[in-house]
């Protein structure tokens, strides 16, 4: 995984409250265990008519929806436990997801797979819905490092929380087993020391 300090970018919009995973990734698409080529059909049955056209009301088929963080509404990645979902939105390309409030299973999930849960109140949400409808040129920076988001150029920040393990991770592009990895000599040393 790559590593996450600091994130500047653009944000796409998604202004839909209850996301579920069967909207980010249909569960027809999940017949592969490899994490690669999920992004191709994220928000599929949105991003695409019946005839397989792109949908040109869907923000990520519009001129100017770019960037590496999607800025979703409230209950973002309920539904089913699919880790697919997260698979979709990092193979997309999106690093951080910004929602006022995610399902568990889903924010553990993206943590998994480093991309960044960041959850913020609704009143910080609806500002940054505002701003970015009218100037969607403006970008927001995440900085995992303090915890805090903020919209550059303007005085709107949040801190937000994260689990001190999964930041340690994110900030050091380590999975689970690559952390174990990383620990290799202290756990050799301590079962040396039982010999």
């Amino acid at each position: 995984m790559e590593k996450f300090n600091t994130l500047n970018s653009q944000a796409v919009l998604l202004p839909f409250e209850d996301v579920d995973t069967d909207q980010i990734i249909p569960a027809r698409f999940l017949k592969s265990v490899s994490r690669e080529g999920f992004g191709e059909n994220l928000f599929r049955d949105w991003r695409y008519l019946e005839d397989g056209s792109p949908n040109p009301e869907f923000v990520l088929n519009q001129e100017g929806n770019k960037g590496d963080v999607l800025v979703a509404g409230r209950n973002f990645g309920c539904g089913s436990s699919r880790e697919h979902a997260a698979w979709a939105l990092v193979d997309y390309g999106f690093k951080a997801v910004v929602s006022s409030f995610f399902a568990d299973i889903f924010k553990n999930n993206a943590l998994n797979n480093g991309l960044l849960p960041v959850q913020v109140t609704d009143d910080f949400l609806a500002q940054v819905f505002q701003i970015l409808k009218n100037r969607p040129e403006a970008k927001l920076q995440i900085d995992l490092n303090e915890q805090e988001i903020s919209l550059v150029g303007s005085a709107l920040t949040e801190s937000f929380e994260i689990n001190s393990y999964k930041k340690y991770c994110l900030q050091n592009g380590f999975d689970d087993i690559d952390f174990l990895l990383n620990k290799r000599a202290e756990i050799e040393a301590y079962e040396q020391s039982l010999a």
